[in-house]
């Protein structure tokens, strides 16, 4: 399967840097270990264009997705640009996350082993480690339905994201969000990290330490995630390491 831009096709500037974004985001996935073969979906918001949103097309793995086969669709399911189908599960979860969310530009959702194995806990995320009290208070949780071609789970998942940041979805994975790139993929790789350090500690079968509220509530303070401007040169600073990285083993993503 091969996609890209038509050749007489122009985007705006800021519409290419975003699926350079984009399309970073999907080869770092693979490079942590995220992927679930040509499953699970990354979306970005086009900029100009709110009821609108960038994703891969359905059949690529994430290796394979680039700047320019990245597909532009609508909120109605009508591809923009691009003459390949999306995954019809990843248009239910995006479009209903970006139409209950317009502060958020970028959802990123997977089906990672620690953070499915969470997702299947009744207790959720529970505050063992630096990272999980970091964002703790903004997770939600979303019963588990399948979520194609249902208005009523659509709506629903819009409903249990409210104000929060990021999602477990029961007995099926992780969802994501930001204002950027940058803000979105270090709550994901937070949350990640967050659920594999609980499957550790309860797998051991050792008693478990739960900090007190105030050192809970004292990490939480210095999060990263949905606060003003001075946490963006933190984050900023984080994403721009990540590409020099790609920069450096494979920049074909840029293409």
């Amino acid at each position: 399967m091969s996609t890209s831009l038509a050749t007489n096709q122009a985007v705006s500037n800021e519409e290419w840097s975003l699926r350079q974004e984009l399309a970073a985001c999907y080869r770092l996935f693979v490079k942590f270990g995220w992927t679930d073969l040509i499953f699970t979906h990354l979306s970005a918001r086009v900029p100009g264009q709110p009821n609108q949103y960038l994703i891969n097309p359905f059949g690529l793995l994430f290796q394979e997705i680039t700047a320019s086969n990245l597909i532009k669709v609508d909120f109605d399911g009508n591809v923009v640009s691009g003459d390949y189908p999306y995954n019809d599960a990843g248009h239910a979860i995006h479009s209903a996350v970006l139409k209950a969310r317009p502060d958020v530009n970028v959802v990123l959702h997977c089906h990672t082993r620690a953070g499915t194995a969470v997702s299947a806990m009744k207790c959720g995320l529970l505050p063992l480690s630096q990272q999980a009290n970091e964002i703790i208070n903004l997770v939600c949780y979303h019963h588990y339905d399948l979520a194609t071609d249902n208005d009523d789970e659509c709506k629903r998942l819009g409903e249990d994201m409210a104000d929060k940041w990021a999602m477990i979805m029961h007995n099926h994975g992780l969802l994501a969000t930001g204002r950027n790139m940058a803000e979105a993929f270090y709550l994901l790789y937070t949350l990640e990290s967050a659920c594999k350090i609980q499957v550790d500690v309860m797998a051991s079968g050792a008693e478990h330490i739960i900090p007190s509220d105030d050192a809970i509530a004292g990490v939480e303070k210095y999060g990263l995630v949905g606060k003003a401007e001075t946490a963006d040169s933190y984050l900023d600073r984080n994403w721009q390491a990540l590409i020099r990285m790609l920069d450096r083993e494979d920049p074909s993503y840029q293409n």
